[in-house]
Order: structure tokens, then C-alpha cells, then sequence
């Protein structure tokens, strides 16, 4: 869990703060010219917490610590490390994958949460010193324009996304063949192949979920 998720937390912790700094500039970029910009809390807000927060968070994740676990379990693959655990009757499945598993379950969706919150952070620093918003009025429409289902479906995504990436790293680091070439071409394919799974799976769930509203 500490090499999953606290190890990445200051990554994510600067890509969520860019994110909303981003969001919240484009964003009033765009209702300036409607006379709207009082509504780009809600943007930043809505917009972290649906797509946002858990796809770019899930990205980093990928490129941080899943490819780590696919390199890590091809290495032991191909010096015979876990053949050796089956010679001593353990099974590599228990040893290896099942931790590593649950604690991608647990910190994924944690570092998106804790991303979001940064994000938000990032859209009050232009607010509230580039558009002259005040904190509290900045805080509240955030809030006014949030319901707890767009936490709850990021945090739905969050979790499949999780699943994805550390089943298709696991797999790749088990599966691997030819020595250390072998290693880096397995590592390198983990992390295109949970990219695009995640991507598709993003979009399949935003269709289930407004469709179903």
C-alpha cells in the first residue's frame, strides 16, 4: 500500500493542483464572454469528481506503479523466484498477486479522493486570485453543485479502473518470457493494454451511468 499509493501521492497531489488550475482558467476563459463566471466552481467541482480526478489519477497510477509491479513480477519470473516458491509449495498467486491486489483496491480510490481535494484547491487558487472570488462563496457554490452521486460514481470508476490495471500488470509480469528483453517488452505492453482498458472501460461507465440517470 505504501509502495502503491503513498509513494505516488506527491505526483498526484501536483497533477490534480495542475488539473484545476487548468479547469478553473478555461473554464472562466469561456463564461467571461456569458457573463457566467460565478458557475466555474461548479464546473471545476463536477467535472473532478466524474471524469477528472479518476482518470488522470488512474493514468499516473499506471504509469507509476503498475508497470513497477509488472517489472517486479517479471524479474522474479525470469530468475526462477517463483518457481521456487512452487518448489516450497507456496503458491505465487497468495505470495505475490493477492496483496498486491488489495492494496491497488484500497489506494486507488484513495488517491482519488485525495486528488479531488487538491483539484479543488487548484480551481479556489484562480478563483480566488485571478477572478477575485471570495473563499466562502467559492466553497459553497462548489458544494451547492455537487451531489454525493458524482463522488460516488468517481469512486465507482476508481475501483474498476483499480481492478484493470493491477489484473492486466500481474498478468503481464507472470506471463513474461526471453529474459530481461522480456522483461522491459511485458512492462511496456502492461501499460499500453491498462491505458486503453481504462479508457474504454471510462467511457462504457459514463454511457451506463447517463443513460441510467
Amino acid at each position: 500500500m505504501v509502495f502503491i499509493g503513498v509513494r505516488a501521492a506527491p505526483m498526484v497531489a501536483l497533477t490534480a493542483f495542475s488539473v484545476g488550475v487548468t479547469l478553473a482558467m478555461q473554464a472562466a476563459h469561456s463564461l467571461e464572454q456569458l457573463g457566467a463566471d460565478m458557475y466555474v466552481p461548479d464546473l471545476v467541482m463536477v467535472t473532478l469528481l466524474r471524469e477528472m480526478g479518476p482518470v488522470l489519477i488512474a493514468v499516473i497510477v499506471i504509469g507509476r506503479s503498475g508497470s513497477a509491479v509488472a517489472a517486479e513480477l517479471g524479474t522474479m519470473k525470469v530468475s526462477e523466484e517463483i518457481e521456487a516458491l512452487e518448489v516450497m509449495a507456496i503458491n505465487p498467486i497468495q505470495y505475490l498477486v493477492v496483496p498486491r491486489f488489495l492494496a491497488m483496491l484500497v489506494m486507488l480510490p484513495a488517491l482519488t479522493i485525495f486528488g479531488n481535494y487538491i483539484g479543488v484547491l487548484g480551481g479556489w487558487a484562480v478563483c480566488r486570485f485571478a477572478l477575485d472570488f471570495n473563499t466562502a462563496g467559492y466553497i459553497l457554490r462548489a458544494l451547492q453543485s455537487a451531489d454525493t452521486w458524482d463522488l460516488y460514481s468517481g469512486m465507482i470508476k476508481s475501483a474498476v479502473f483499480a481492478w484493470i490495471v493491477i489484473t492486466i500488470a500481474c498478468n503481464a509480469g507472470l506471463h513474461v518470457e526471453g529474459g530481461a528483453e522480456g522483461v522491459g517488452q511485458s512492462t511496456t505492453a502492461s501499460v499500453v493494454q491498462a491505458l486503453l482498458a481504462m479508457l474504454v472501460m471510462n467511457a462504457v461507465l459514463t454511457g451506463i451511468f447517463f443513460f441510467s440517470a
